[in-house]
């Protein structure tokens, strides 16, 4: 596979300013030197607490938000510097589905406009061409050609997120941003939701991002997973080896809270201790050390990088004591120690 999307010091700061004069007293590092390769064709799922990040980064991939600093390359383009028409043309390439499948649609305007106004913006200006291209899309995500006609309170949820991956889908983009598109629907809808979306991708060629903070649909849905903790991605590597081998003592310990669907059967928690630190006010070296169960004092002093594993160069965690690599540690540190 070869990458369609590329992410490289991706930073996004948020001012925060107060007084009479407004003036920035701080910065919220909401994104923080995050750097991804996204493979054409694949789910790449994105996990972690609310708070981390996650959606900011989504939206700064399909330019909702502009980038403190930093590059996204889309099939070698770098979208962070695309202004007025180029940025517009982008946009019928990359695409995002929202959490919410209400409050992203107009309460006063039929669902059917809904999704064709994308197509008038980019330039199909006839009408039944638009009219016709709006009912094969919702036919294919499982609706009737009638439904266009419809407000979108006359729809249930799921039937709604529907017509949001209609919307999102009816330009035919190549990448799509899936912010959480199933987190507010019923477990029963999700799974249909969660096929379609993957019936689509194979159908439509898709490349998806896909954020959640449940690890069982991302553990459905994805090739790889990557974990994020405060603004930072701190885990990636493949769906299967996460899951069974992860590095990162963060990954384990939300692993640990995934509940296994046999009665009488529990996992052994890893409780974290405190609460999630500010991105306000970062703590020094590894961001997770606070809460880490088994930091050592090197993780204090110094930001770890996200490396690869002695044993698995394509397992990335950014760990001083669990990618297999201590020579950059103190000899009293250089033994992994064990949750």
């Amino acid at each position: 596979m070869s990458s369609m999307v590329e992410i490289r010091d991706l930073v996004k700061y948020f001012p925060v300013k107060s007084g009479l004069m407004r003036r920035t007293t701080g910065q919220v590092k909401a994104v923080d030197k995050v750097s991804l390769l996204i493979e054409k064709g694949e789910t790449l799922g994105l996990v972690g607490e609310s708070g981390c990040g996650k959606s900011t980064l989504g939206r700064l991939l399909v330019r909702l938000l502009d980038p403190t600093s930093g590059h996204i390359f889309f099939d070698g383009e770098d979208l962070a510097t695309l202004q007025g028409k180029a940025l517009q043309t982008l946009r019928s390439k990359v695409q995002i589905i929202f959490q919410d499948p209400y409050s992203s649609l107009d309460p006063r305007t039929p669902v059917g406009n809904s999704i064709g106004e994308g197509l008038l913006v980019h330039g199909v200006s006839d009408a039944e061409e638009r009219h016709q291209r709006v009912a094969d899309m919702l036919r294919l995500v499982g609706l009737r050609a009638s439904h266009a006609q419809r407000f979108p309170h006359e729809f249930s949820g799921g039937q709604r997120q529907r017509i949001g991956i209609a919307r999102a889908l009816v330009l035919r983009p190549r990448f799509v941003v899936c912010d959480e598109p199933v987190s507010a629907l019923d477990v029963s809808v999700q799974a249909q939701v969660l096929n379609l979306l993957k019936e689509l991708q194979n159908e439509l060629d898709l490349t998806l991002l896909f954020i959640s903070h449940n690890l069982a649909v991302v553990e459905h849905i994805s090739d790889r997973v990557a974990v994020m903790y405060l603004g930072r991605v701190v885990e990636i590597t493949d769906r299967d080896t996460l899951y069974e081998k992860p590095l990162h003592p963060y990954t384990r310990a939300l692993l640990s809270a995934v509940p296994i669907p046999e009665p009488g059967r529990r996992r052994e928690r890893t409780m974290l201790e405190g609460d999630v630190p500010s991105p306000l006010d970062p703590p020094s070296g590894c961001s997770f050390h606070p809460r880490c169960p088994i930091a050592a004092e090197v993780c204090s002093e110094q930001e770890p990088e996200l490396r690869p594993s002695a044993a698995d160069p394509g397992h990335l965690a950014s760990c001083h004591l669990r990618t297999g690599d201590y020579r950059h540690l103190a000899p009293e540190n250089r033994e992994p120690a064990e949750v």
